[in-house]
Formats: C-alpha cells, structure tokens, sequence
C-alpha cells in the first residue's frame, strides 16, 4: 500500500496520517463542508469533499467514501473508530471494490458487532461471562420471568449496540416494566433495533479492557490492560495503563481469555475485548470492540508498540514481528478526553469558537487533537477536542504530570471537562486506586469545581488588584491564573 484513505475527520484521522506518514504512506483525507479547514485535511496529500455538516450526507455515506478512495487511487482505508469502524457492510464492500480495509475481516465486525452473537462464538471457549440470558427480547412477561431467575439487581443492555445507549439498572420488580419500555425505545432510536437482554448487574465493577493485535498467520498477543472505569453516562472520560489493581496472575488470566475472545471470530488486526472485574476480582467478559479504540495511547506508551502501524503492516499481510515473549509492561500512561462539555451542568456539550487554544507540551506529555485557535466546534459530531495523555515512571509520576499539563491546557471560548480531570487526578479515591465504575456518581457533583472556580476567581480578583495598586496599571485578569472556563465565567 502506497496510499491510504482514512474514512474519518479530526484528532484520529490526523493521528493515522502521521504513522502512515513515517511510513512512507501518502494519506487521503476525507471531509465534510464543515470541517473544509481542518488540520487532518491540511496534513493530508490529497482531500475529497464528501457532503454536507450531517455525517449521514457524509462521512456515513459508504458509496461516497469508496468513490473518493477509487477516484484518488487509494488501495486502502483506515475507518479510525466510530462512524463506519465497525460496520460489516462497509468493510465487505471495501474488498468488493478491490481495496484493502485496515481492519478485521467482515464476519468478525458482524458478530462481534451484537453482544448476543459475541456470547454465543466464545462459548467454547470456557470464557467467564455475567450471568443471563443467552437471546434478545422485546417482550416484558419474558423479561419479568427472566429477572426472578437471574435475582436482582439486574442490568439491560441493548444487543445491537453500546455507549450506555439502551442500558437500565433495574433495583426490582416492579419498575421492570418502564425501565424496559425505556430502553428498547432508546436501542431503537440509538441502533435501529429495538432488542434487548438481560443480565445479572455486578454491583461494585471496574472496567478493565485488554488490546490485542492479531495477524493472518495464525499469530494473535495481548498487550495487557487498559482501565476505564472513570465514566459518565457509561461513557469514559480517564483511562490508564495498566490497572492499579491487577495482580500478576489475573492480568495473565485476563490476556489469555483476550486471546481466545480473537481466536473465537478469527480476528485479524487490533481489537479490544472488555472485561468487568468484580470486588472479588472475578472478571467477566463484556464485549469485543472490533476497532481501534479512543484510548489506544495509553498502551502504545506502555508497550512501545504503534498500533496503527500494526495494523497497517497486518493488512498488507505481513506477520508480526513480536511474540508474547517480547512484550513488557513499561512505566504508566494516563488518558484524559478533553469535551467540549459544560462539567458543571451536568456535561453537557458546549458548542462555540476556541477563542484560546493552547496545548501543554514537554517531556512524558502527548496530545492528540484535530483543532486548532480560532476554529469552531460543530454542533454536527463528538464533542471531543483532544486526548490528553500523560506517560511516568510509575503511577504517581504519570497522575502528576497530567495534573501539570492539565493546568497547562488553556482553552476558552468553549467549557471543557478538563476541571473534571483534574478533580479525578487529584481525588483520593483516584489515586489510591480504590474506585469503580461509579466514581462520579460516589463522588463528583458539579459543586465541587464550583468551589474550585470560585477560589481562581479571588486569587485572579486579588492579583489584579495587587498589580493596579503597585503598578497603577488597567485592571486586567493576569493570564497565568486565567483557567479552562469559558470567558463569560471569568
């Protein structure tokens, strides 16, 4: 492969460009009327217009991004993660027009893709998994009879989908009936399909997930854990590699059970396969995410491995150059997704121009971004904005310097959930590694960073004031207590 189209826009896209660059890869960027100015389109060798803002009239048309890779001579395409990543159709038409997808094979995204089908291929392959029931339903009588089998609290998920999407927590009995009308009309709306399951909750989980890189040889490794148990609405926000709490033997048991999960579907390239981990450090197999995932990173970092570099030399059939063997755990990463969201109203986006844009560098300090000062974040995609990724010695190390590039991540124009990163860097819970999947709920409300705020507000108000007395200068907010607010906060 010579040239590679990348079916994708902002921080990923221009993330793949930059391996498939080192390469020696010429890159073709795709594009949406709104994101004509982007830096994955500027970085890019070549850029094919695909539509309007709505991703559903662009980056989610297959026929308009198979003709710009045909148009451009593109033999291959890199779907980066959401949009098309996971979707079989695509991935089979891409090999139907004669070009290389850079993912796994067509029947692995399909099964993998329902969490039902999933269950099902790994069965035999003495996989622990949460108990439930083993077929999608609709009907609430089954469901009733289904949860006094199964004993509350039980947990439904939607079977076609994910991102907490078509998911309920149910206490008991009698609020069975509107929790599930709730969530098969959320999976409908969310995934086309309104068909649920049931299993039994796991009260205190965390949530840890494994990468692995497979090639067509026959070969498939793990590249150890990554832990995203720091979520809102079941979506993380802080992930790190590897767990503060697995132990040796776990983390081998955990990779193992990776390794079968790939073997189940045949899987060819990266993927992720996601555990839960109970308080008695019992882990259950989730799902399998037959892409690369958002926080890829952190286990670069620790593995030294360059996934998408992997993933390019597995599609044009090479075998990896690594066995098990010859992968360590080295130092800690620490993951944080900068929003564009409001954490002191309950999350949500907060759309506008990055009037300020500044991103922290220095040593152990990585970020991967699609913006730039002066640009718009569009009301039409994720509001994400970067990853801000963080990389130690140890723990510690990593979890204070993401402290320091945190405060050195100066954006305005726009509320970010970098505050929020940093109160989970800095609470004890966090860096004691004695949290689960319910840290937000156990432990952050919007009044915490209020008092935070509200501190840089007098310390911002008293400098000034000490500069007009000493230097009878226009009162002005000095920019080095100036924070990631929004203007109109300060």
């Amino acid at each position: 492969m010579k040239k590679i189209l990348i079916a994708n826009r902002g921080e990923i896209a221009l993330r793949i460009m930059k391996t498939a660059q080192k390469m020696g890869i010429k890159t073709v960027a795709v594009y949406s009327e709104v994101d004509r100015h982007s830096p994955h389109v500027k970085f890019a060798d070549e850029a094919v217009l695909l539509g309007p803002a709505p991703s559903s009239e662009s980056y989610l048309v297959m026929e308009k991004v198979i003709d710009a890779a045909k148009v451009t001579g593109a033999e291959g395409i890199h779907p980066g993660y959401g949009f098309l990543s996971e979707n079989a159709a695509f991935a089979q038409m891409v090999e139907d027009n004669g070009i290389t997808f850079i993912g796994p094979k067509p029947h692995a995204i399909k099964v993998m893709g329902n969490k039902l089908a999933a269950k099902e291929a790994v069965r035999d392959y003495d996989i622990p998994m949460v108990p439930g029931i083993e077929e999608a339903i609709t009907d609430v009588a089954l469901a009733e009879k289904a949860a006094k089998q199964i004993g509350f609290p039980i947990l439904i998920k939607a079977s076609a989908g994910g991102g907490g999407k078509g998911m309920r927590v149910v206490e008991n009995l009698k609020d069975l009936p509107d929790q599930m009308d709730r969530a098969i009309s959320e999976a409908l709306a969310a995934f086309g399909d309104g068909s649920v399951f049931i299993e039994k909750y796991v009260g205190l989980p965390r949530h840890i997930e494994i990468q692995i890189l497979a090639d067509t040889h026959g070969n498939t490794v793990h590249l150890f854990e990554r832990e995203c148990s720091v979520q809102r609405r079941h979506q993380k926000v802080v992930e790190e590699a590897p767990s503060a709490v697995l132990t040796p033997e776990i983390r081998k048991r955990m990779g193992e059970a990776a390794i079968k999960v790939a073997k189940a579907c045949d899987y060819v390239g990266a993927g992720t396969v996601e555990f839960l981990l109970d308080e008695n450090k019992n882990f259950y197999f989730l799902e399998m995410n037959t892409r690369l995932q958002v926080e890829h990173p952190v286990s670069e970092l620790i593995s030294g491995i360059d996934l998408v570099e992997q993933q390019i030399k597995v599609a044009r059939g090479e075998e990896l150059a690594f066995t098990q063997d010859d992968l360590k755990i080295k130092g800690h990463a620490l993951e944080v997704r900068v929003y564009a969201e409001d954490p002191l109203a309950n999350f949500m986006p907060s759309i506008g121009k990055l009037s300020t844009y500044k991103k922290p560098v220095g040593e152990g300090i990585r970020v991967d971004d699609g913006f730039e000062e002066g640009m718009e974040v569009p009301i039409y995609y994720d509001p994400m904005i970067s990853k801000l990724i963080t990389y130690g010695k140890n723990r510690e190390e990593a979890i204070q310097l993401m402290i320091k590039a945190i405060d050195n991540y100066k954006v305005e124009g726009v509320a970010t959930t970098l505050p929020f990163g940093k109160f989970v860097c800095e609470h004890e819970a966090f860096t004691s590694g004695n949290f689960d999947t319910h840290f937000v709920k156990n432990y952050y409300s919007p009044e915490h960073l209020e008092k935070q705020y509200t501190e840089e507000r007098r310390i911002a108000a008293l400098t000034a004031l000490k500069l007009y007395l000493d230097n009878d200068k226009i009162l002005k907010i000095p920019s080095e207590v100036s924070s990631n607010w929004q203007k109109s906060r300060v």
